[in-house]
């Protein structure tokens, strides 16, 4: 039932009870540079079609947006995570984020014409993203690096979770392997039978600290919430004999408080991980190549066709997976693209790609 909460004449908010929640002397700034009016500061604990479960540390109560957020643009609308003003039980403000982790839309990957324009917002305010990925058929070295790629775009630092380690006599090699993509990367191994993993997962939350949980359905994000907080607070389903992988479970983003002091967000699994936004996110999930193409003969180099490609020999020579090259060259032709369309529009930036690949011929011709 909701909470009547009688709301002071201005902002009111009490730090102690706030910072379990995350708050932060990044919010303090924000909030006096709005120069806000009445409302209490509450945190968005989840969203409920069109209501907001909101805590301010002490109690939590249900809000609906005020119309301007309802009827604003996409980014004005509050999502899990978000700080807000509530004036009574309704959220009129959200007060300026730190971050924001989004993905392009359902159904726009592989579809250039539809590549992203529109974000949807998974969670706001967060410090660590947990990429989940069960080792059943789950496991995808090309999944991980979009996943990597999605996260360091929107300026996060990922972590890569491996869970159900007890299915395998030496799930080291796995953690072997995506350490071999993930530079720069923690990659920890998880196990529901011995709770392998907690310790080293528990120090990413630490008291005022979010954590997000990605991954597919049936990658086991819940059970690693349970086994995190030492108790069921996530309904979970058995593996499924058909197809060997768990079943989905999640159906809303929801923060959880954890034993450990910090904040947990469980999310459904994702299908596809489209993105909707350039940014350096490939460049910091493919940072060997990166570092290899210093050593190119053309600051340009697109490691392709060029002589004197670094990136091209070190695949010839067997230290650098073409398979991990080829995702590189997929990713970044689906980020340009996306800065092009959303610089030029969509038929000039069509235009230009097959006038870029034309001209890119000659050039090579003209080098050799």
């Amino acid at each position: 039932m909701t909470e009547r909460i009688e709301i002071p004449a201005q902002a009111s908010f009490d730090p102690t009870s706030l910072r379990p929640l995350g708050w932060n002397d990044h919010f303090d700034r924000e909030l006096a540079a709005m120069n806000p009016g009445p409302g209490r500061v509450a945190r968005v604990i989840s969203v409920q079609r069109g209501l907001f479960l909101v805590s301010d540390g002490g109690r939590e109560w249900l809000c609906s947006p005020a119309g301007r957020l309802l009827h604003g643009a996409t980014g004005d609308y509050p999502v899990t995570g978000d700080w807000v003003l509530a004036d009574d039980v309704v959220a009129t403000a959200i007060i300026p984020r730190k971050n924001l982790l989004s993905r392009g839309e359902a159904g726009a990957r592989g579809t250039q014409a539809k590549t992203a324009h529109r974000a949807q917002p998974i969670a706001a305010n967060l410090d660590t993203v947990f990429i989940v990925c069960g080792l059943d058929r789950d496991f995808n070295l090309r999944r991980l690096e979009r996943y990597m790629t999605l996260v360091h775009n929107c300026g996060l630092s990922p972590v890569v979770v491996l869970t159900k380690a007890d299915l395998h006599r030496d799930p080291e090699e796995f953690r072997l392997e995506a350490e071999s993509i993930a530079f720069g990367v923690p990659v920890a191994l998880t196990s529901l039978p011995d709770g392998a993993g907690v310790n080293e997962l528990g120090r990413y939350l630490a008291p005022g600290r979010t954590v997000a949980m990605l991954g597919s359905s049936g990658a086991g994000k819940s059970t690693l919430a349970n086994m995190l907080h030492g108790s069921d607070i996530r309904a979970t389903s058995e593996v499924s004999k058909s197809v060997g992988k768990g079943r989905h479970t999640t159906t809303t983003r929801e923060l959880i408080r954890m034993p450990q002091g910090g904040m947990l967000m469980d999310n459904p699994g994702i299908r596809e991980i489209a993105f909707h936004e350039d940014g350096q996110g490939a460049d910091s999930a493919f940072a060997d190549i990166l570092e290899l193409s210093a050593e190119c003969r053309f600051a340009d180099c697109s490691h392709d066709l060029e002589p004197g490609c670094a990136v091209r020999r070190a695949v010839e020579a067997g230290e650098l997976d073409p398979a991990r090259l080829e995702s590189y060259h997929k990713m970044k032709r689906e980020l340009r693209y996306l800065s092009d369309r959303r610089t030029k529009g969509a038929s000039r930036a069509e235009k230009e790609r097959w006038q870029g690949l034309a001209l890119m011929r000659k050039d090579l011709n003209r080098r050799r």
